[in-house]
């Protein structure tokens, strides 16, 4: 009792709590929690990352772990150190992606390095300008004339064209660094957001098409994996906090106004009225993917990406959206 306040215990030890998870109704305390997203995440990990059998060094399986800065990317890169860290068989990678938004990604690729380099983990980078795109800020500056000269482009956030980049990067890093396969961080309540943006628009191939793609990944491209799915925002928050990991804590300037930030509000705001949605919602996109694999078995056989004609990436159609949104931004600067 401090103050006529009483501080819950950990369920495990009696110790200060530090997080009371309302779905499960239990509460933690910093070692106590640490312990349980340790065990989920090697779990998840399990499920979705099949390592071939070793042929020595030369047939090391390397994963590219997708790292910004942020507390997410931070605690997906520890712990998969952590658990593959002292494998022989596998080499461990962070990537990093500069896409050009001051005063936000300089101090969040520092925290990036910082961990890296604890960690003894290779660091590698490119950013928007390598890659031949628009960096960010001018993007965002542009926005109004391009949703004024392209009707593709009405109504689109900053997030859209920086997730094309963005993707377009990982690629690009997946590809130097001989990445079999590609970790993100997605926690949770990612997930969940984008079930439910998918069902929203009755996008059942993007649905379908949700990481992990650890059954039938298409050919020349890492298959990614999420190994934090399962793990809440406010946990993985807690995790990286308890433990002191440098990491990054504002967010994106560009974020507010974009659609996914509509269904974060109503995601956390149904989670709260009745716990358990989150895991519902994800919990029935997995569903759907085995119920299609077992409905059209012989789906993907036939599944082929092309090669961009300009800039050579995998894409659906001739040209990749990457090169086609910086055509609309060329068109937008030469007016």
């Amino acid at each position: 009792m401090a103050g006529g306040l009483t501080v819950p215990s950990c369920d495990s030890c009696g110790k200060p709590a530090i997080l009371h998870q309302d779905y499960s109704g239990r509460t933690f305390c910093g070692t106590h929690l640490v312990e349980s997203v340790r065990k989920r995440v090697a779990k998840t990990l399990r499920e979705q990352l099949i390592l071939p059998k070793s042929k020595g060094r030369e047939g090391k399986t390397t994963i590219l772990v997708a790292i910004s800065g942020g507390k997410d990317s931070a605690v997906l890169l520890e712990r998969i150190h952590g658990i593959l860290g002292n494998r022989p068989d596998v080499k461990i990678v962070a990537g990093c992606v500069d896409e050009g938004i001051s005063d936000y990604r300089s101090p969040s690729m520092d925290c990036a390095r910082e961990l890296a380099e604890n960690l003894g983990v290779e660091f590698i980078t490119t950013s928007y300008t390598e890659l031949g795109f628009e960096e960010m800020d001018d993007v965002v500056d542009l926005l109004p004339t391009l949703r004024e000269q392209k009707r593709e482009a009405k109504g689109m956030a900053p997030c859209s064209f920086c997730g094309v980049f963005r993707r377009s990067g990982l690629n690009h890093l997946a590809q130097i660094s001989g990445a079999n396969f590609m970790a993100l961080g997605h926690n949770l309540d990612d997930m969940a957001q984008s079930v439910l943006m998918n069902m929203q628009k009755g996008d059942l191939d993007r649905t379908l098409r949700l990481a992990p793609h650890n059954d039938k990944p298409l050919d020349g491209i890492a298959p990614r994996i999420v190994p934090l799915q399962w793990i809440p925002e406010r946990e993985v928050q807690a995790y990286a906090m308890h433990l002191e990991l440098p990491f990054f804590h504002d967010e994106c300037p560009h974020a507010p106004g974009a659609l996914r930030q509509r269904h974060r509000e109503f995601i956390a705001s149904l989670e709260a009225d009745v716990p358990g949605s989150r895991h519902g919602l994800l919990h029935s996109a997995e569903r759907i993917k085995q119920l299609y694999s077992v409905a059209y078995p012989n789906a993907y056989d036939k599944h082929s990406a092309n090669s961009c004609e300009r800039c050579g990436s995998m894409t659906s159609s001739n040209v990749c959206k990457a090169c086609e949104m910086m055509d609309w931004i060329s068109d937008a600067q030469s007016k």
